[in-house]
């Protein structure tokens, strides 16, 4: 780089930064999550306003590479911290309902949004019809675990029934909604050329989790108090990033190896280790990589010609999205007796997408799945979809209160062992932490 670069570079990162932060801030003053404020960041410096003038002054052409690189990295690093915080306890301790709720509210919207692909092929189809139809189903699904994790957390709901019935449910759905990716990416043909190193991702997953993981496990049960060295820290980042750059050489996305990585380390007798390294990474990548992976997405953005066309189809992507996580999410609940206004609260949290939708968004664009005006409205749907989490949650349950979880939070059969308030969790549910429950608090 010479020193124009270098200015330009450090000079647009200091911009980034401060006003992912103030939009951050003056999204939590108004109720919302920060990244709903750091999205809206990320859109209004990209072309849609201004033509992009602000853009091509702030961050020309010859930083942008940089800034993708940069963005990268974070979204690697994110993808890790997920891995690191999923926890199979939630699955395992919520019983029929969890399970029953995130297969119907990825079924659902899944369908619609195939079928809703079939309609748009015409005027928004890629060259791969089966591809297309595949990807617009898996973005109608998303649910965001950690924006969805810090709602509960802003409204003391993590402990409740209800809480953790959401979080077991959304824990699902990233898994599912990972696999499918994943799926729909190797039979896609992304890969390219060397199409046959797909076949290595097999082999690749059976050593990380049957080989690595009991290896790594071994290491810590040797090492009881093991800390967070800097030789630990630096092994831990080192294997995020290879196993991100296998998964990409191989042709599935460098997203699905960061967050194996994070799923294989060991979660017994690591507790303090786990929250370590969640702090220091979360911090940086969420004051400085993740706004700058909200820049670059921005700049993809362009919605300045938006005719009544692309406003339909906008309409049409908005109703598939939220009627369909909502019918699938509620009726499965209603199907397992919980309430009517509880059932409307978990397809209201479950309707989230935050950050892992534009995740996905951009690996859609990225490989070819979707072309730039559709990316365009399906990140305004993201948006819309998590901003509006929020005002239902208070419009069913009523206002968090500053000491208490929301009134009527509780879901059914939970009431004998929490009172009235249902402050506690069912018996025999996992315990969920305010570090798990509120993971990437800096990013969401």
């Amino acid at each position: 780089m010479d020193t124009h670069q270098t200015t330009s570079l450090l000079l647009g990162l200091a911009a980034i930064v401060i006003l992912a932060r103030v939009c951050g801030a003056l999204a939590r003053r108004l109720g919302q999550p920060a990244v709903i404020g750091e999205v809206l960041a990320g859109l209004a410096l990209g072309p849609t306003l201004f033509h992009g003038a602000v853009s091509d002054a702030l961050f020309p052409g010859s930083i942008r590479p940089l800034l993708s690189a940069l963005a990268a990295v974070g979204v690697a690093v994110f993808m890790f911290i997920i891995g690191l915080e999923w926890d199979a306890k939630l699955i395992r301790g919520s019983g029929s309902l969890a399970t029953t709720v995130s297969f119907s509210s990825i079924l659902v919207p899944f369908g619609l949004g195939m079928v809703l692909a079939l309609y748009l092929m015409d005027e928004y189809g890629t060259g791969d019809q089966t591809a297309f139809m595949l990807f617009m189903g898996i973005a109608m699904s998303i649910t965001a675990f950690p924006v969805l994790a810090r709602i509960l957390t802003d409204r003391n709901m993590t402990r409740t029934p209800l809480g953790m019935v959401a979080l077991a449910c959304a824990s699902i759905d990233d898994v599912l909604a990972w696999t499918v990716l994943a799926g729909v990416v190797a039979v896609s043909g992304a890969a390219g050329a060397e199409e046959w190193r797909i076949l290595l991702a097999i082999p690749y997953l059976v050593g990380m989790l049957f080989v690595l993981r009991p290896l790594l496990r071994r290491y810590v049960a040797r090492r009881p108090e093991l800390r967070l060295t800097p030789a630990v820290f630096a092994g831990v980042i080192a294997g995020l990033l290879l196993s991100a750059a296998v998964t990409e050489w191989v042709g599935l996305h460098y997203i699905f190896g960061a967050f194996l990585f994070g799923v294989v380390l060991p979660r017994t007798g690591t507790d303090r280790l786990r929250s370590q390294v969640h702090d220091r990474l979360g911090e940086m990548n969420g004051t400085l990589l993740l706004p700058v992976f909200f820049l670059v997405a921005g700049l993809k953005v362009d919605l300045s010609e938006l005719d009544m066309g692309g406003l339909g189809a906008l309409g049409l992507i908005l109703l598939v999205a939220v009627g369909g996580k909502f019918a699938g999410a509620f009726a499965a609940a209603r199907l397992n007796r919980m309430p009517v206004r509880q059932s409307a609260a978990l397809a209201a949290l479950m309707n989230t997408r935050g950050l892992t939708e534009l995740i996905v968004l951009n690996v859609g664009l990225q490989l070819g799945f979707l072309d730039q005006d559709l990316y365009s409205l399906m990140v305004v749907m993201a948006v819309v979809t998590t901003a509006m989490a929020g005002p239902l949650l208070s419009w069913l349950l009523g206002r968090p209160a500053v000491d208490g979880p929301s009134k009527g939070s509780a879901a059914p059969g939970t009431q004998g062992t929490s009172g009235a308030s249902g402050t506690s969790a069912a018996p025999g549910a996992p315990v969920v932490s305010e570090r798990t429950a509120g993971a990437v608090h800096t990013s969401v």
